[in-house]
């Protein structure tokens, strides 16, 4: 009988561990990608009006086709996205893998799906939170500025990518972080 007792205390320290380690482990991961991964600048989109503000986070849009030179036909798979800096510093997909591939370029994990040559991916990294009291005033700043189609200064994303993970650092609106935008924003709004 104690025999069992202690395989019963093990058992459970054992389970105890595995539920800490790994969210700890995850945790870790984003951590290392924000610390250490290779930021990257994503050009968003305007969103749809329809569903400007679905909880406290921004809901952002990226032109997420890419053209492939070879056909593919009912792809709707986990894939690898591989990206470089463009002449302007913005991310550009290079390529897109169901497997991972030997290449020194920076990848992320995306969700892919296409037919014909046309890609169509999924980016992880679509949904930057804030602090309740700014997220709507940010997500209609965000809309908003999107929309004037700035080529000058555009919206965009500030991604970290290091080993398949990507964090979401910051939006960019007008040149500033969105949430120094949307204290601007307001002191123009009581000035006037």
């Amino acid at each position: 009988m104690k025999i069992s007792n202690k395989l019963l205390i093990a058992g459970f320290v054992l389970t105890a561990l595995a539920q800490i380690a790994v969210p700890a482990k995850m945790m870790y991961d984003c951590e290392m990608t924000e610390r250490h991964g290779t930021e990257y600048k994503f050009r968003t989109e305007p969103i749809d009006p329809a569903d400007p503000f679905r909880g406290k986070y921004i809901t952002l849009s990226f032109d997420n086709t890419v053209y492939l030179k070879d056909t593919i036909r009912n792809w709707n798979k986990d894939a690898y996205v591989y990206i470089i800096k463009d002449k302007d510093g913005f991310a550009k997909v290079t390529n897109v893998s169901c497997d991972p591939i030997n290449s020194k370029k920076d990848f992320f994990k995306a969700k892919a799906w296409g037919y014909n040559g046309m890609l169509h991916i999924e980016f992880p990294f679509d949904r930057y939170y804030m602090e309740e009291g700014k997220a709507y005033e940010a997500e209609l700043a965000y809309r908003d500025y999107s929309r004037r189609d700035s080529l000058e200064k555009p919206a965009y994303a500030v991604v970290a990518v290091k080993d398949g993970h990507s964090v979401l650092k910051d939006v960019i609106v007008d040149g500033k972080p969105i949430r120094d935008y949307v204290l601007e924003q307001r002191e123009i709004k009581k000035d006037a």
